[in-house]
């Protein structure tokens, strides 16, 4: 345990969002399932509230508390191969950077999120969205197996074969059931090189990169996935100095199968248009797995809206050109993230993950340093949301919700929040797992 004034104090209460400066009483440093067993019963038993933190990304802040417990699972970041089954046991400590570094010795990847700082756990157990989603699924969709640690401070395994319920509600019902311990993923045949496609627009020709870019992906096989960003142009020497740091829109594609395969698919994202830079060829999976690292640094300011949308239509276009001339606050922009593929080929009731019939998830995030900005680059966020709300589909990635968004719950799980609700009755019924994407029992317990 850690308290205030013990060296680690500070370091396991922060956070990548720095927004969130909070002070958790107690500190538990958990390092195998006992430790986090003991941790859920010394919270349930001196009625403490209760946060988890795995990798630290936690974009809404609710992976650290004021007063009450943290338990710190960063120890636990154990990933273990087995490349003849091609599965993997990983801890809920382990970021997709851990994850990544050991799979790819063996050639072998599953769905990771964009950003090699995010942790596993919550990634995973939200959802799961990553390059390799059109082709294999989410995150939660590869999972075979986990172990968790319920309210009652038990340690129960589920899959499809044991407490099958449970599993289905782990699998995008986020953290509202007990604290994984140990994730059984199952792998693919990816990298080590990938076939990539890196290309920047000026951000006046928006309009006809984004149309572009939905004819693609409307004809693009499940093995490609293209995101489009806008974003601001790296500081770096293969760009024009002229535009260094303006707003840009980019089209980052990858291809999971053969490179040569992949060439043809992916080239028309770089023969479009007059790009300020433009290239296709292979890279480290490692490398674009970290791509989004630099552009969003540890400690800065971020808040982040977003929707689902069947489809970038003209007026969608209107709203995003509207409100990206400029980008206020130097790590702010929006992103699309395909859907389709082996995504939406499962029923939308098949696991707690619910938005199967989506085209895009669209993402407004703001990026900044200064806290006399915050009400400024938040209205900037909330206004770009709410003008394109009419458009989109009135649901919601359960890991994109911000830390003000309670109200859109129901969103996030749409038809399986009543199931889920079930599932918190049976398992959580006071409610002591409340600082996620919270699903409140029936009794309302622990508010």
């Amino acid at each position: 345990m850690l308290h205030a004034t013990d060296e680690g104090y500070d370091e396991a209460r922060s956070l990548w969002n720095g927004m969130f400066e909070k002070h958790p009483s107690i500190v538990a440093k958990c390092r195998g399932a006992a430790d986090v067993m003991a941790a859920v019963d010394f919270a349930r038993e001196h009625d403490l509230l209760l946060a988890i933190k795995g990798g630290g990304h936690s974009l809404a802040g609710k992976s650290v508390c004021d007063d009450g417990l943290l338990i710190d699972l960063s120890p636990m970041d154990d990933v273990r191969v087995d490349p003849d089954s091609q599965t993997a046991r990983v801890g809920p400590g382990a970021t997709w950077g851990d994850f990544d570094h050991e799979a790819q010795a063996f050639g072998l990847a599953t769905t990771g999120g964009v950003d090699s700082r995010t942790g596993v756990a919550g990634l995973t157990l939200g959802g799961g969205i990553g390059y390799l989603a059109r082709s294999y699924g989410l995150a939660t969709d590869n999972l075979l197996s986990v172990d968790l640690v319920t309210a009652e401070g038990e340690l129960v395994h589920t899959s499809e074969d044991v407490h099958p319920e449970l599993f289905w509600g782990i699998r995008g019902g986020g953290g509202n059931f007990g604290i994984v311990t140990s994730f059984e993923f199952e792998l693919h045949e990816v990298g080590p090189e990938i076939l990539t496609a890196q290309v920047f627009h000026h951000i006046d020709d928006v309009r006809r990169v984004l149309e572009f870019y939905q004819e693609f992906m409307t004809d693009a096989p499940d093995e490609v996935a293209c995101y489009a960003t806008i974003t601001r142009v790296p500081t770096e020497s293969a760009f024009p100095e002229a535009y260094h740091n303006e707003p840009a829109v980019a089209l980052v594609g990858a291809y999971s199968g053969a490179i040569d395969d992949g060439r043809p698919l992916l080239a028309p994202i770089a023969q479009f248009g007059d790009p300020l830079l433009a290239a296709v060829e292979p890279m480290a999976y490692t490398a674009l797995q970290q791509g989004d690292d630099d552009g969003f640094p540890d400690g800065e300011r971020y808040y982040q809206k977003a929707h689902f949308l069947e489809t970038i239509t003209d007026a969608v276009i209107d709203v995003i050109v509207e409100h990206t001339e400029t980008l206020p606050g130097p790590y702010s922009g929006a992103l699309f993230e395909p859907m389709g593929g082996a995504i939406n080929e499962v029923d939308p009731t098949a696991t707690a993950y619910p938005h199967r019939n989506a085209g895009f998830s669209f993402s407004i995030t703001g990026g900044w340093s200064d806290p006399d900005r915050d009400e400024e680059i938040m209205g900037w966020v909330r206004e770009f949301f709410d003008d394109l709300a009419s458009h989109a589909t009135g649901g919601v990635y359960t890991n994109y919700l911000a830390h003000d968004e309670d109200d859109r719950v129901d969103s996030a799980y749409r038809e399986n929040h009543e199931r889920l609700v079930n599932l918190k009755n049976e398992w959580d019924p006071e409610n002591l797992f409340r600082l996620n994407s919270n699903v409140e029992p029936a009794s309302g317990g622990g508010q």
